[in-house]
């Protein structure tokens, strides 16, 4: 939990994700302190603005921010199935199908900004329950299929 993870704990797809965690560091400060910096970041947009995508394909700041809210819930899922030991291989996912099924735009910024922080929230409570053995344990590695 306080230190990135070494490059034989993850995927080597996950690299270039991994590799913008700092080095050390209390990971639920880092993640507090990336809520708030989201917060204060999106606080100051209109609905315009979330709804803006540079391109007509691709997501708008709601879609980014809604991928962004189910990828949490994802990964505290997986966090969970880790730290409990689980056997069952964890099922993919596919960003792009996630996001057209959530409609994230049928939502307004504020509402999309305020499920991000619930869910952070629940996430971070999650990570405080853990043991460190937790995160130490080899036999729970990320690199499990």
């Amino acid at each position: 939990m306080f230190q990135r993870p070494g490059k034989n704990e993850y995927l080597e797809s996950q690299e270039r994700y991994v590799s913008l965690v700092p080095a050390e560091g209390d990971l639920l400060t880092i993640l507090k302190e990336q809520t708030a910096e989201m917060h204060s970041l999106l606080g100051g947009l209109t609905e315009e603005q979330g709804n803006y995508r540079y391109a007509p394909e691709k997501w708008s700041i709601k879609g980014v921010i809604g991928h962004l809210t189910d990828n949490d819930r994802i990964m505290s899922y997986r966090m969970l199935c880790f730290a409990r030991g689980e056997q069952a291989p964890l099922p993919g996912y596919d960003e792009n199908d996630y996001a057209a099924a959530g409609e994230f735009d049928r939502f307004t910024l504020k509402e999309m900004v305020e499920h991000y922080g619930i869910v952070r929230q629940s996430t971070l409570a999650l990570m405080a329950s853990f043991k460190e053995d937790a995160w130490t344990g080899r036999e729970n590695s990320m690199t499990r299929k």
